[in-house]
């Protein structure tokens, strides 16, 4: 016999977010811009949403964690390594990332590429406002930093890698 369904948790609450909403949050980081769909607040750390805008040479350096991410591209390709393999994704795909396996993606085309990003559980989100730069908008440009600043984000972002169970890949 399996375990009956748990009661409904009444201080949970629906969830609806647009992507252009005046409480969203967008972050810019890796040279794109990130947009906080739902967070692991609002799925009790069950998953989050990012709504993901990537221009012309846009994308994460190598990296791997223990959580799993789905992408699906609306907009644009993008150009996605996965154990060291790449393959071009086109609006319409779904990419499945499982944890622990090293990947990236990034746009090597001349237009902007946009996709939605799962991951599971949550904690991602955090991740990207705890080291990226709130800005306006989706379509904002991201903030130039200087060496300095470069710098001091790689250090700190570094030191949260543990933290958020995420570790560059390199060579």
């Amino acid at each position: 016999m399996t375990d009956p369904i748990p009661d409904d948790d009444l201080a949970r609450v629906l969830t609806v977010a647009h992507v252009d909403g005046a409480t969203m949050r967008h972050v810019a980081i890796a040279g794109d811009i990130y947009t906080i769909l739902v967070s692991g607040a609002d799925t009790a750390g069950r998953y989050c949403l990012i709504d993901m805008h990537v221009p012309a040479g846009g994308g994460p350096p190598p990296h791997r964690h223990d959580f799993e991410e789905m992408f699906t591209l609306l907009e644009g390709e993008l150009a996605f390594t996965f154990r060291g393999e790449t393959t071009t994704v086109h609006a319409g795909s779904t990419v499945n990332i499982p944890a622990n396996a090293p990947h990236s993606f990034k746009n090597l085309g001349t237009s902007d590429a946009r996709m939605l990003c799962l991951a599971t559980p949550a904690g991602l989100d955090a991740f990207f406002l705890e080291v990226g730069d709130i800005v306006e908008s989706r379509t904002s440009s991201v903030p130039k930093l200087t060496p300095e600043a470069v710098a001091a984000r790689q250090t700190k972002v570094g030191s949260l890698l543990g933290k958020y169970r995420t570790e560059m890949v390199t060579g």
